[in-house]
């Protein structure tokens, strides 16, 4: 398959997925860095998940509202449970949140035992789909991120940490159905990491890196026929490693360690000197 054979009707669409997701989960995925919760998303996005999966084992529509409230009502209890935890034990928060993500990702594999076609489900939970996105995903998705942001640059730290876990719940949710769980945690810890050296400008320069992510990674994948997610995911990773060593090498060198070691050095000569005189 060559780029010039891929319908930019189905192109278009998964683009404006990826730079959905990637405005929503650039400015969270620094906040998940500072607070030192990296796999706080994977342990979100397996529990949406974990809904999405059980609605159908259920029997409901794949697309339907009762689907959505599946996913939703697991990712806010589960970020309930999560704020609960960092209350209660933060010394050990992030070993909770990998208990969380095991226990989840299990759940779904159980759920998924008795089905034909589990196997199928669980690579488009983890892989995702975002080729075949349609445009009222992308109406929904853009609805629900554009509240997202407007509490997040709204309100700011007020949100607090109950409203972090909330809102990053809601994101996680509408973005697993998008582009499937490797893509959220991709998307959402890539771009702030390789961003993180700079004080100025980070947040344009990450949402930058998540948009040439995503736009390199469908062309790359559409020309070459490899599958897309995964793809894009190694297409941020790249791109992140080259942002990081350019900021790197175009950041000024640092002078506090010679400038502090320096007059730690003077005040001994003086004083070798002064006792010597007295001598």
């Amino acid at each position: 398959m060559t780029l010039a054979s891929i319908d930019i009707s189905i192109l278009l669409p998964a683009l404006v997925a990826g730079l959905l997701v990637t405005a929503t989960h650039v400015p969270l995925g620094t906040q998940v860095l500072a607070r030192g919760i990296v796999f706080i998303d994977l342990a979100i996005a397996q529990i949406a998940g974990c809904g999405v999966l059980l609605a159908d084992h259920l029997g409901f529509e794949p697309e339907g509202i009762a689907v959505q409230i599946a996913a939703l009502a697991a990712a806010l209890s589960g970020a309930l449970l999560l704020t609960w935890t960092e209350r209660r034990w933060p010394e050990v928060q992030e070993a909770v949140i990998g208990v969380v993500f095991v226990l989840a990702a299990t759940g779904g594999i159980l759920l998924l035992a008795s089905n034909v076609h589990g196997s199928e489900h669980l690579r488009d939970l983890l892989v995702g789909q975002i080729l075949w996105v349609q445009t009222r995903q992308l109406v929904w998705a853009a609805l629900v991120y554009g509240v997202i942001l407007a509490l997040w640059f709204g309100l700011g730290q007020r949100v607090g940490r109950t409203g972090f876990y909330l809102l990053f719940a809601c994101a996680v949710t509408v973005s697993v159905q998008l582009v499937g769980v490797y893509l959220v945690f991709a998307t959402l810890i890539v771009p702030p990491l390789a961003t993180r050296k700079l004080t100025a400008l980070r947040l344009p320069v990450a949402w930058t890196l998540g948009v040439a992510g995503y736009l390199v990674g469908l062309i790359v994948s559409t020309s070459s026929d490899l599958p897309t997610g995964p793809v894009i995911v190694w297409t941020l990773a790249v791109l992140g490693i080259l942002t990081h060593a350019f900021i790197a090498r175009r950041a000024p060198v640092s002078r506090s360690t010679n400038e502090a070691s320096e007059p730690s050095r003077r005040p001994d000569a003086g004083s070798n000197k002064a006792l010597g005189r007295s001598q």
